[in-house]
C-alpha cells in the first residue's frame, strides 16, 4: 500500500477517533450536580441546561466529523482529487489560473457541503438553547462577504506562493513564508478600520462611568489605550466576549454588548486586566514568534514533498502540479497538525493562567475576576467539568473550574 496513502487516511480517522473518545469520556465526566464553587451561580435549573447543551453540542460535531471525515477518506480513495484536476485543466487557463480554480474549486465544495451543518447550528441549536440572534439576512450577508474575503485574501496568498514556487528555484519556502507573514501582519493591521467593520458595528464607549474606570486601570498599568469599542455581538449571539485586535496605533479593545449587559463595570475592569496581562507578559509577542516559526517550518517541509510522485500517487492523479500538491501535503500533514495544535493549546492555557493571576494581582481584587468567570460560564452555559483529553485535544483556555481555583 502507498505509504502516503496510508498516513492520510490513518491520521484522519485517528484524529476522528480522538475527537469521539474525548466527546465520550466528557459525557461520562459530567456531574449530575453543579461544582461546590459555582453553586451559587448555577441553580439546578441551569445546570440541567447547561448539561444539555454540551451533550447536544458534542452530538452535533461528532456528526458534522463524521460526515466530513467520511467524505474526505472517500474523496481520497475514489480519486476524486483527479477528476477536479482533469475538469479544469480542460478549461486551458494557465497554470496560475489553474491552480487558482483548482484550490478554489475545493474551498467552495468544502463550503457548500458545511452549509446544512452551519444553518443548522444557527438556527436549531444555538436557537433551542436561546442563544442565536442571527437572522437569515444576516446569516446569507456573513457567508456572502466571507466567501469575497476568502476569494481576495486566499486569492493572493495561494497566486504569490505559486509564483514563487515556480519561479525562484529550491529557496522558494523561504520566500513563501516572509510572503505570508507580511501577509498576515498587514491584514492584522488593517483589520480594525477595514475588515471587522464589515462584519459589525464598532462605537466609542459612551458608559463615563465604565470607561473613566477602564482608562485608570489602563493608566495604573502603563498600558496605552488608544480606543474602547462597544461591538455589537449581540446581533449575532447572546453570548458575550472581549478582545483586542490590532497592534500599535491601531491597538483597541472591544467589548461586546453582551458582556456589558451582563457585567458590573468592576468586573469589566477584571476583564480588561485579564487581556492587558496578555501584552504586559509578553503573550502576545510569544504568540506572534511561534506563529511565524511554526510557518517557516511549514513551508520547509512543504517544500520537501511536493514533487513527491508517491504523494500524488496515493491521490490518484494523472498529472503533477505545484497547486495540487499544496493540497496533497495539507493533508499529508494532519499528525503533525494535531501535535502542534496540542501544544500551542496547552501553552494558551498557561498564558490564560498568568493573565488571570496578572488580573488579580494588578485591580488587587481576585474576587471580582472570578465572578467575572462565573458569569461568563453561566451565560456560555460550558462545561465547568470536561475531561482531561478533551481540555489536552481542544481548549485553548482552561475550564473555569480550575481558573476559578487558581484564583482562590
Amino acid at each position: 500500500m502507498n505509504i502516503y496513502l496510508a498516513i492520510i487516511i490513518g491520521s484522519l480517522l485517528a484524529v476522528w477517533f480522538l475527537n469521539l473518545l474525548s466527546d465520550r469520556l466528557s459525557a461520562l465526566a459530567m456531574r449530575p450536580a453543579p461544582p461546590e464553587e459555582l453553586s451559587d451561580v448555577f441553580d439546578a435549573e441551569t445546570y440541567a441546561k447547561s448539561r444539555a447543551y454540551t451533550l447536544a453540542s458534542m452530538r452535533f460535531s461528532m456528526v458534522s466529523e463524521t460526515f466530513n471525515t467520511l467524505i474526505l477518506v472517500t474523496a481520497v480513495a475514489a480519486g476524486w482529487f483527479n477528476v477536479l484536476d482533469q475538469l479544469v485543466r480542460a478549461a486551458g487557463f494557465g497554470p496560475l489560473l489553474t491552480g487558482l480554480a483548482y484550490i478554489g474549486g475545493l474551498a467552495l465544495v468544502s463550503s457548500i457541503l458545511g452549509l446544512p451543518f452551519e444553518i443548522y447550528h444557527t438556527f436549531g441549536l444555538e436557537k433551542r438553547f436561546g442563544f442565536n440572534t442571527t437572522t437569515p439576512a444576516t446569516f446569507v450577508l456573513d457567508r456572502v462577504k466571507g466567501l469575497v474575503l476568502a476569494a481576495i485574501i486566499g486569492g493572493a496568498l495561494v497566486a504569490g506562493i505559486l509564483v514563487f514556487l515556480d519561479k525562484t528555484g529550491p529557496y522558494a519556502w523561504l520566500l513563501c513564508w516572509g510572503f505570508a507573514v507580511l501577509l498576515s501582519l498587514g491584514l492584522t493591521y488593517v483589520a480594525p478600520t477595514w475588515i471587522l467593520p464589515l462584519f459589525n458595528k464598532f462605537t466609542p464607549l459612551e458608559d463615563d462611568e465604565l470607561r473613566d474606570k477602564l482608562e485608570a486601570f489602563a493608566d495604573k498599568a502603563g498600558f496605552e489605550l488608544t480606543g474602547i469599542f462597544v461591538m455589537d455581538g449581540s446581533k449575532r449571539s447572546t453570548k458575550g466576549n472581549a478582545f483586542f485586535t490590532g497592534f500599535g496605533k491601531r491597538r483597541r479593545i472591544a467589548l461586546f454588548d453582551t458582556l456589558i449587559k451582563e457585567m458590573d463595570a468592576d468586573e469589566i475592569v477584571a476583564v480588561l486586566a485579564h487581556e492587558v496581562g496578555h501584552a504586559k507578559l509578553g503573550h502576545i509577542k510569544k504568540r506572534l514568534v511561534t506563529g511565524v516559526l511554526k510557518a517557516g517550518a511549514i513551508f520547509y517541509l512543504m517544500s520537501l514533498f511536493l514533487d513527491s510522485e508517491g504523494l500524488f500517487a496515493a491521490f490518484g492523479m494523472q498529472d503533477m502540479s505545484l497547486y495540487a500538491g499544496l493540497v496533497f501535503f495539507v493533508l499529508l500533514y494532519t499528525p503533525l497538525s494535531l501535535i502542534l495544535s496540542v501544544a500551542a493549546n496547552a501553552m494558551s492555557r498557561k498564558h490564560e493562567f498568568e493573565a488571570d493571576a496578572f488580573a488579580a494581582r494588578t485591580t488587587g481584587r481576585p474576587e471580582t475576576m472570578i465572578s467575572a468567570l462565573k458569569k461568563l460560564s453561566v451565560s456560555n452555559l460550558s462545561n465547568p467539568t470536561p475531561h482531561p483529553l478533551t481540555v489536552w485535544l481542544e481548549y485553548s483556555h482552561p475550564p473555569v473550574l480550575a481558573r476559578i481555583r487558581a484564583l482562590s
